[in-house]
């Protein structure tokens, strides 16, 4: 189903590939909604996961999929590994090639690091979030999310809110949406919004209510506290006031909109309690497409 060996972002992926991953998607969804969890695709085959950042959603939802699929899996324990030694990615991928592993899941704070690997290794390589760069696989699951919600993704509207700068989400999403005929608009402080994303199909707004009028998704995106040093905002009870998406925010957008996550959610500053536990909120959906969408990666690249 993808053309090539690796799955590293969205933005070289074509709508057809997109499609025919979710389509993939949304058939292994619904039997893991029945109780189905033994799959047989993967049988015999070897995947390790390399996690030089903290994951906990990411890295549970690959290990279960691989599982589910039938694969052995290691979970590289970076803190514990040769890296602390030394070693190059490019070593520990020869390392782990020479091992027979079929996939390598890596998650990695400099973008391009999972491209690197992938041109040094034979095993199918998975960008789990590298940098301020990319996280196809998130960005795959929330558009399986709203697929599933309304049917289609043509013709959708989503505002996506938060950290844009630091955000791999949000490029992927980005990328993805603008691909499969969706309205993108962002909105952030303008400490928290690069440069040039309008370039890339955006609509960037000045306020909540612009971004969420009308829209079809809300979807927020996590400040990341360790940015908060930096001065990107006063304080986290601001950026709530000023920023954050609440009730009386989400008025503007339309009546069957929902509201959407990556998680973890810092509850009251991207999103109120209200929202995160509302019947809008399809933020542990989610997670289930997660599972759904990561398994059929796997079945795509194999």
């Amino acid at each position: 189903m993808l053309k090539q060996k690796d799955l590293l972002g969205l933005y070289e992926l074509s709508a057809e590939e997109i499609l025919s991953v979710l389509a993939e998607g949304a058939k292994l969804k619904a039997a893991l909604r029945k109780g189905k969890k033994q799959f047989s695709d993967l049988a015999g085959k070897s995947v390790v996961t390399l996690f030089y950042e903290n994951s906990t959603r990411t890295r549970c939802s690959f290990d279960l999929a691989a599982k589910n699929l039938g694969a052995n899996v290691v979970n590289l324990g970076v803190a514990t590994s040769s890296v602390q030694k030394g070693e190059t990615l490019i070593d520990t991928g020869k390392t782990l090639d020479a091992q027979q592993n079929d996939y390598m899941i890596l998650r990695h704070p400099v973008a391009g690091a999972p491209r690197l690997l992938a041109k040094t290794v034979k095993a199918h390589v998975i960008n789990a979030g590298d940098g301020m760069n990319e996280h196809p696989t998130q960005a795959l699951l929330d558009f399986l999310t709203m697929q599933e919600r309304f049917g289609s993704i043509k013709g959708l509207t989503v505002a996506i809110m938060g950290d844009i700068s630091h955000s791999r989400v949000a490029k992927s999403n980005l990328y993805g949406l603008k691909k499969l005929g969706a309205e993108v608009r962002l909105f952030a402080p303008s400490t928290l919004m690069p440069f040039g994303l309008d370039r890339m199909g955006a609509k960037i707004c000045r306020t909540r209510e612009e971004a969420v009028e009308g829209a079809d998704v809300v979807m927020g995106l996590r400040i990341q506290l360790e940015r908060q040093h930096a001065g990107a905002f006063p304080s986290l009870g601001e950026y709530a006031k000023y920023y954050g998406v609440n009730e009386t925010v989400m008025k503007y957008a339309k009546k069957d909109a929902i509201v959407m996550h990556p998680a973890p959610v810092n509850r009251g500053v991207e999103l109120t309690t209200a929202l995160i536990d509302g019947e809008q909120s399809y933020i542990e959906d989610q997670i289930f497409s997660g599972l759904a969408v990561r398994m059929a990666v796997f079945k795509a690249l194999a």
